[in-house]
């Protein structure tokens, strides 16, 4: 796989794609996502905790296509479904979940490690309840946001996640949504949650603020071919729209790691094992 060709399609989607079609302004610019994860330069810290999740199914509402992406909201208004420990100080609640998927199995994730691309990357996305009132507030400020990212490998069919793979097809235009419930994102998640990667970084859609804690798991769960092509099947376009697009390369090219240090949960790296279906290197 030509990994040039794989930056030059993600570039393509930034340029033309109507969301980032706006100025953007990143604060700072010295803190933004995604990197690629260098597994042997990362480092070890005997401080960082397992993570702590605490989700509560009732809280999901709904799935949408924004037009970039497929987002799976929940209930934020209360401390129902939440996260804490790991590199956390305080306690955060999940509002939404989505994913980044490229057009084959060959790249798709937005992280990568050691150069390694999966074909599609979980996020989970916590706003800090202690020290903020909104996520609105919280995305604008540092330690504001907490992400969990999962990279997804192809495998066996992933039964957690067919449920939202069978309701897919009725948000296949932009702007579209179906009510959504009793989903529990801990299904997502992998067996090992104590392994993990973190750093501090950004949002990696406008307006790519610099408030992310990132937990990047390094266990991927395994999804099947067939599950990643009904992801493929949805639309950036509306259904009044002339031209219909596919919803694919949807992901944010890495950027420079400018000084930050990658802490890693565990000496464990990214196993052989599990990169042995989907996935190409850089």
């Amino acid at each position: 796989m030509d990994c040039l060709r794989t930056k030059e399609s993600a570039e393509k989607i930034m340029n033309l794609h109507p969301m980032w079609q706006e100025p953007l302004e990143v604060p700072g610019g010295d803190r933004q996502s995604p990197l690629d994860i260098v597994a042997r330069k990362s480092v070890f810290d005997s401080q960082l905790k397992p993570l702590v999740t605490d989700y509560d199914p009732e809280t999901c509402q709904q799935i949408w296509n924004n037009g970039y992406s497929f987002i799976v909201e929940y209930d934020d208004t209360t401390d129902k479904s939440t996260l804490k420990g790991g590199p956390l100080k305080d306690q955060y609640r999940l509002c939404q979940f989505h994913f980044h998927w490229g057009e084959t199995n060959d790249w798709g994730s937005e992280h990568t490690v050691d150069r390694r691309l999966f074909p599609s990357e979980l996020h989970l996305v916590h706003w800090n309840s202690e020290k903020y009132s909104l996520f609105e507030e919280a995305v604008m400020e540092d330690n504001g946001l907490a992400v969990i990212g999962v990279f997804l490998k192809v495998g066996k069919r992933h039964e957690g996640l067919q449920k939202l793979v069978d309701a897919l097809p009725a948000i296949r235009h932009k702007g579209s949504s179906v009510e959504f419930n009793r989903f529990d994102p801990a299904c997502l998640l992998p067996s090992n949650t104590d392994d993990y990667w973190t750093y501090p970084g950004s949002l990696t859609t406008p307006p790519l603020t610099e408030s992310v804690n990132w937990i990047v798991m390094k266990q991927p769960i395994e999804v099947s071919h067939d599950q990643l092509a009904v992801f493929r099947s949805l639309l950036f376009t509306s259904a009044e729209e002339e031209v219909q697009k596919s919803m694919v390369n949807n992901f944010r090219v890495q950027q420079p790691l400018r000084g930050r240090t990658v802490r890693s949960s565990s000496h464990r790296p990214l196993l052989l094992h599990s990169l042995s279906a989907g996935g190409a290197v850089c």
